[in-house]
């Protein structure tokens, strides 16, 4: 199974807290990820689902899970 991930350039670079939509669906980011992206503007979080109730039809909602703060770089452990 795939992981998603995604980064800063990605949302847009958004400046404040909140519930976006994008198009996988809607995407809620917190104070604490954005000081993650301010430290770490290259960072890529895991894409996380959250289930919504089964009675509501709300579309797909997604908030950001654990993250990799060189995505692009190195492994950081090598094998001999």
């Amino acid at each position: 199974m795939p992981v998603n991930k995604i980064t800063w350039d990605r949302v847009g670079r958004v400046t404040e807290p909140g519930r976006y939509m994008y198009t996988f669906g809607w995407l809620t980011i917190t104070a604490d990820d954005l000081e993650i992206w301010k430290q770490y503007p290259n960072a890529a979080f895991t894409l996380l689902a959250h289930h919504a109730e089964a009675d509501a039809f709300i579309g797909e909602e997604f908030h950001l899970g654990a993250f990799d703060i060189a995505p692009e770089g190195p492994p950081p452990f090598t094998t001999h």
